[in-house]
């Protein structure tokens, strides 16, 4: 049996719960040793395999489902268009900007969005 190892990837990564635009994040997120599992701050994804509503991983603890793909280049990560702000990890900000995005003149933003637009009740997506 042949040993598969993936590296860690900046992911977008949004919660779906009851609604078609929930908070969401870009960070790195890690890989079980055969990529079935995603991990991602205190969270753990397993693969819906298309059986979710809107989305491609549920949280294993909660049930919660996710949508979690790899980042787009112009920007248009959520699976709806939306204005609202997608924040970007600290420690993947800069990478997200020039490697990604190629756009290293916008290194510092916090956000995708230009809008400052908030949703009232939104659920946080936090990393801890």
């Amino acid at each position: 049996m042949t040993k598969q190892t993936y590296p860690p990837r900046i992911m977008y990564i949004e919660c779906k719960g009851e609604d078609l635009h929930g908070p969401a994040r870009i960070g790195r997120v890690t890989f079980s040793r055969m990529g079935a599992t995603l991990h991602y701050s205190d969270k753990s994804f397993g693969r819906l395999g298309g059986s979710g509503f809107k989305a491609n991983y549920s949280e294993v603890e909660t049930g919660e489902h996710y949508w979690i793909s790899g980042p787009r280049r112009d920007g248009t990560d959520r699976l709806y268009k939306s204005d609202l702000p997608v924040e970007i990890d600290e420690d993947v900000r800069e990478e997200y900007w020039t490697k990604i995005r190629k756009k290293p003149e916008w290194k510092d933003r916090k956000t995708t969005s230009l809008s400052t637009t908030t949703r009232p009740n939104a659920t946080s997506l936090t990393r801890e």
